[in-house]
């Protein structure tokens, strides 16, 4: 519906348009799909060489009360985890590239910026066949070519299907004595997607570089580009393959932890059922 105002502007009837998407949500022909991994003991995490730098400690859950002594009529529990642990939210904060961003940490980011839609980049058999696949420009193009823009303002993840693996943390980290194999994106493809002022980029791997990211130009571009650029990273994503290229919503909110660098996520998307 479009509104006439005073003005002589056209505005959309958003209340009207909101119910509409509320209806839809009720009746199951809008489904949320869950783009999260389980988060406990059992949680792949990052494994850093020791002499560079100290790894994220594993994940614990331990109990307060569980209907006893401690607690007769609730349970809770009361955890240990770092900030970018599982399926997680990279703030610009987290690298030294995005350091001095004062809207740059999970208390600050506008909450505006957690929800957008997003561009889903199908890799998953050149990934399969390539565990150090990596995403190009010309990937990118094609991409575009079959599916339309991306666009200002959206995300953009790259499905590879690597989630699977995700019950094992030798298998998804997929390290040997070269140091680990995982698929990502290049320096160059980075840079094309901040060109066209995206929201954030995400994967389904440890992190949002690939696992050979450190010996690139710059280091780990997905950190220090987006960073720089003031924009954000989702690693440890699930599902990508429930979503299609395009049309999805993606909901990525971190937790609101003061001068937060990242934080664990409920990564959710809207997707039209029809």
């Amino acid at each position: 519906m479009i509104i006439i105002t005073k003005e002589g502007t056209e505005t959309m009837d958003t209340q009207k348009l909101l119910g509409e998407v509320a209806g839809q949500l009720l009746s199951g022909a809008i489904k949320v799909v869950d783009l999260t991994a389980p988060l406990g003991p059992d949680t792949p995490l990052i494994k850093l060489p020791p002499e560079l730098a100290v790894d994220t400690p594993k994940v614990e859950i331990h109990s307060i009360s569980r209907y006893d002594k401690n607690g007769p009529w609730w349970a809770w529990n009361w955890l240990k985890l770092g900030e970018h642990s599982g399926t997680h939210f990279d703030a610009p904060q987290h690298w030294i590239s995005g350091k001095d961003y004062a809207d740059g940490a999970t208390d600050t980011i506008p909450a505006q910026n957690f929800v957008g839609p997003v561009n889903v980049i199908d890799c998953s058999k050149e990934a399969a066949a390539d565990p150090d696949f990596l995403l190009t420009v010309d990937h990118i193009k094609a991409w575009e070519a079959k599916h339309g823009a991306i666009n200002a303002g959206e995300w953009v993840v790259m499905r590879t299907d690597w989630y699977k693996r995700n019950g094992s943390e030798a298998e998804f980290l997929n390290a040997n004595e070269t140091g680990p194999h995982t698929p990502g994106p290049t320096a160059e493809a980075i840079q094309f997607l901040i060109s066209k002022d995206i929201k954030g980029w995400g994967s389904e791997t440890i992190g949002t570089d690939a696992g050979k990211a450190g010996g690139m130009e710059p280091p780990f571009p997905a950190h220090t580009l987006m960073h720089k650029a003031n924009r954000y990273g989702l690693a440890s994503l699930c599902n990508l393959d429930q979503l299609p290229p395009k049309g999805a919503i993606l909901i990525a909110a971190p937790l609101k932890i003061e001068h937060g660098t990242g934080s664990p996520i409920r990564a959710l998307a809207l997707v039209s059922k029809g």
